[in-house]
């Protein structure tokens, strides 16, 4: 589903907050919005006295999580901030004069869901600065350039917008056929080459071209050995998001687009969030088509559809109907965003995508809170009572959306036997019953509720009448 574009003279329009603080260097931005806007898509040449500007890199400094893990200099917001304006003078120095050096990231892996790790980079605090400025400036560039249907990393969208985008395209188009897709390695295999190429196009200030590469080629130091990879950009970089939605919207986005004007014989939809997108299509060999030609267009850029999490499944209003025509089972379903969506109806018996927590999920959730709560088995109760409800309250901060509420006090029931078990554990003479453990969970576990408008309400917000599903 495709998202409103910016009104023409209204810049302001899809910004951040604008606080009395910063509203002149939003009105900085405005200007680079507006010269991104003019006929023509001119590639702007004066951009980096924006990224080097004291003021958007003091901004930064505050916007960055107070407790991040150092890089490899070992440097923490703390103590850079104990002398926060000389070393902001400093740093916007060096960037201006061209003496700043990017250093390497440092690798750590964490756990996966599927028992796998992944491998995530760790910048130094200057260059956290630095890359947080710089995407600030480009990403004023690319938001008049992206497409309607990437959501992910992007200001004011968020995974719920592209699940509303994906039920609703599902409901009001001629969908029935489903391209669950996922790109194998993603951050680890874009083609740096056509990276910068692409940059290229919109940005002929070299100074930002420069600086992006040397983000790019800084290496990566685990384990006291330095190593320098040919592709991929690290996770964990600020500006890491940005370059990945800039290689997908040529590599993806726009082609995308061109076929679905061009070769689809029905109604298409699209809905991306980073390297994870769905495809719905009205017939099943434009899906077939579109797969086929995708998986090459993929070639020719060095990426890869991951073989076991990509497949195409019948899905959509009519899918239930031709399955039972044809002697079939019910409609499969497919996991996206943490949810699995499901073919199902109302009590009207009208067609609904139905939203659950995906089993997975739940379960890899679970097992982190029975590990945690095993390591916090003697603490006090009113203190993992506060805890345990912080973790219910931002569970269904993001899982409660309409549907799912059946899932949600799954996950509240499975935790309560958790902590029971747990505290039984303390003492050998249990003197933990039932009775006394409703109790406790209903004094620090809150009930679950839905916190989300139905899809149908809060894209209709967002979006217009024209949609790119045509």
């Amino acid at each position: 589903m495709e998202g409103r574009t910016l009104a023409n003279g209204n810049p302001n329009q899809q910004t951040r907050s604008r606080a009395q603080h910063r509203q002149d260097l939003q009105r900085e931005l405005d200007r680079v919005r507006q010269a991104a806007q003019k006929e023509g898509k001119p590639r702007l040449t004066t951009l980096w006295h924006h990224v080097y500007d004291i003021r958007r890199l003091r901004e930064a400094y505050f916007d960055l999580a107070r407790r991040a893990a150092p890089g490899v200099d070992g440097e923490t917001w703390q103590h850079y901030g104990e002398n926060l304006e000389n070393n902001l003078v400093d740093l916007s120095a060096r960037l201006q004069r061209g003496a700043y050096r990017a250093k390497p990231v440092r690798r750590v892996h964490i756990p996966k869901g599927d028992g796998r790790e992944r491998p995530i980079g760790i910048p130094t605090l200057e260059d956290k600065l630095v890359q947080r400025s710089a995407a600030e400036v480009m990403g004023a560039v690319y938001e008049t350039e992206f497409c309607g249907f990437s959501y992910g990393f992007r200001p004011h969208r968020s995974q719920h917008n592209a699940l509303d985008a994906v039920t609703v395209g599902i409901k009001r188009r001629k969908v029935s056929w489903i391209l669950d897709a996922d790109i194998r390695g993603y951050f680890d295999t874009i083609d740096r080459g056509c990276l910068v190429k692409f940059i290229e196009e919109r940005i002929a200030d070299q100074r930002v071209v420069r600086h992006v590469k040397k983000w790019l080629n800084a290496g990566v130091l685990e384990d006291g050995t330095r190593t320098w990879a040919e592709t991929g950009t690290p996770q964990g970089g600020s500006i890491s998001p940005l370059l990945a939605n800039i290689y997908l919207h040529h590599v993806l986005d726009l082609w995308a687009v061109a076929w679905r004007r061009s070769k689809a014989r029905g109604d298409v939809i699209i809905v991306r969030y980073a390297d994870d997108f769905i495809v719905g299509f009205q017939y099943r060999d434009d899906a077939e088509r579109f797969q086929a030609e995708l998986t090459e267009r993929f070639r020719q850029f060095n990426l890869t559809l991951h073989p076991e999490k990509t497949r195409l499944i019948e899905f959509g209003r009519f899918a239930a109907s031709t399955r039972q025509r044809r002697n079939e089972g019910h409609p499969e379903s497919f996991n996206f965003l943490g949810f699995t969506h499901s073919c199902g109806h109302t009590r009207t018996g009208a067609f609904q995508v139905v939203r659950r927590t995906m089993r997975k999920k739940m379960g890899a959730k679970l097992k982190a809170l029975q590990r945690d709560l095993g390591r916090c088995m003697h603490h006090p109760i009113q203190e993992v009572g506060r805890w345990l409800h912080q973790v219910v309250d931002g569970h269904c901060a993001y899982y409660g959306v309409p549907g799912n509420s059946n899932a949600l006090w799954v996950f509240r029931g499975q935790l309560t036997r958790l902590w029971y078990r747990s505290l039984r554990r303390r003492s050998q003479k249990t003197r933990m019953s039932w009775k006394r453990m409703a109790s406790i969970a209903r004094r620090w576990l809150p009930n679950p509720r839905i916190r989300h408008p139905y899809p149908e309400q809060r894209l209709c917000v967002t979006t217009c009448g024209r949609s790119l599903v045509r």
